[in-house]
């Protein structure tokens, strides 16, 4: 219990936000070593500074005083240890003013080694003033003709310029945390953008996104992208696919009602009006397959698996011949017994339904690979009228028909099979493309796809 409270309390002081937890594994890590550090060679180098300053200041007062206690008299000892003072920069009194007991600012941490190192070296030192003149020291010595001080210059036992020091120090911190903060605000800035655009997103809102920042926030963008498009795409093929089966079956059913509503109890129908009601009723269903087929996404959830490219296309080629069609397996470049990875389920319906409209539109199609290092390209080429260059981008989206540009002399179609091969190759991480075929003349579709 007591374990749970205590992480509770630190989980409330530390920042909730990227940003603070971010500044907080940069900065804290940085002050601490500096403290540290700043402590250390404080410590260290002005205490060994001052005791050696002090030292030879505190040689100077023994040596003033031996001077004046030789001397026969006390006037005679004031003169005598002024010769000698003057020219050290010493002020000498005697007797002394005052006797006080040693102080110092309860700041001035060089002064408790100041007071330690001069009463080490001369014991007859009676006591040590820091305090009165912060800029001065004031130390009263016991004599042979009784008490006397000496008064000088504060700098000549300790460092002058630990300050500088403290301040530089700071200085640097301040200008390196300033230019550490700009730069994790950049760093942060981009996720902030994709966090934004994610949460637009969630409640219905296309927010212009573009991808930026480190490469680890770039392809997390990317991702983003990705996956948003593809919502945007599932959502579009939705509507799409609901508007067309509403067209698409609105015509065979009317020609069924129209049917029904001239048969007769009284004369039954004949074998040509239940042809035609039959072949509605299979119109209908390849329709709603078809758009099945578009729509599913079964396949997609099946892992890639390594295939043999001429033998999975030999089989598609096999089947579209048993079923009347007029397909052959023209070439195979590369690796003749070379293998692809890719989702045999998904290829083949785009395969398929690439074929189905070339026989449709043409009278022959011819089937094509080529196995690279890197990719694998299947084209399948008919000999009908093609498609016009700027129609090639509108006939690959859903329920797009060309009617003038491509004569369907076997039936009608959903508009579909582009579409469907073109998801199939975006699902595979590659693409469809379209063209006109230089052997048949007709329309040549390529699926490209990372081997």
């Amino acid at each position: 219990m007591s374990n749970n409270s205590e992480t509770s309390f630190l989980k409330a002081l530390l920042p909730r936000g990227l940003y603070g937890r971010a500044a907080l594994i940069l900065f804290l890590p940085v002050v601490v070593v500096t403290l540290v550090v700043s402590v250390m060679f404080l410590q260290r180098h002005f205490e060994g500074v001052t005791r050696q300053m002090t030292s030879n200041m505190a040689r100077e007062i023994s040596f003033v005083a031996q001077r004046m206690n030789r001397s026969e008299n006390a006037a005679l000892a004031l003169l005598s240890g002024r010769a000698v003072a003057v020219p050290l920069e010493l002020t000498l009194e005697l007797p002394a003013k005052e006797e006080i007991s040693d102080a110092r600012l309860f700041y001035d941490f060089s002064g408790r080694v100041v007071i330690e190192e001069l009463r080490r070296i001369v014991p007859d030192i009676m006591s040590i003033d820091l305090a009165s003149d912060d800029k001065r020291v004031m130390v009263v010595v016991e004599g042979r003709y009784g008490p006397f001080s000496l008064t000088f210059d504060r700098r000549r036992v300790s460092a002058s310029n630990p300050h500088q020091l403290l301040v530089l120090m700071i200085f640097t911190s301040l200008l390196m945390t300033g230019i550490a903060t700009i730069f994790l605000r950049n760093q942060l800035r981009p996720i902030r953008r994709l966090a934004r655009a994610a949460e637009e997103y969630g409640k219905g809102r296309f927010v212009p996104y573009r991808p930026g920042g480190a490469v680890e926030i770039r392809s997390a963008g990317t991702a983003f992208l990705d996956m948003r498009n593809r919502l945007e795409r599932q959502n579009e093929q939705r509507k799409l696919m609901m508007s067309g089966v509403s067209h698409d079956l609105r015509t065979p059913l009317t020609r069924l009602r129209l049917g029904l509503s001239m048969l007769s109890p009284d004369m039954p129908p004949d074998e040509e009006d239940i042809a035609a009601m039959d072949g509605d009723i299979s119109e209908m269903n390849r329709m709603v397959d078809t758009f099945l087929d578009y729509s599913r996404d079964e396949a997609r959830d099946v892992a890639p698996e390594a295939t043999q490219v001429s033998g999975f296309l030999q089989g598609i080629v096999d089947d579209a011949q048993r079923a009347g069609q007029r397909v052959s397996l023209h070439r195979l470049e590369g690796d003749v017994d070379g293998q692809a990875v890719f989702r045999p389920d998904m290829l083949r319906r785009a395969v398929e339904n690439l074929i189905g409209n070339a026989v449709r539109y043409g009278t022959c199609a011819e089937v094509e690979a080529a196995l690279g290092p890197r990719s694998l390209r299947i084209s399948i080429e008919d000999d009908g009228p093609g498609i016009a260059a700027e129609s090639m981008d509108a006939a690959m989206r859903p329920f797009t028909r060309l009617d003038p540009s491509r004569n369907r002399n076997s039936g009608q179609g959903a508009g579909l099979g582009l579409a469907i091969a073109a998801d199939v190759a975006r699902g595979h991480g590659g693409q469809l493309r379209l063209g006109r075929g230089a052997r048949l003349g007709g329309l040549r579709a390529e699926i490209v796809i990372p081997r």
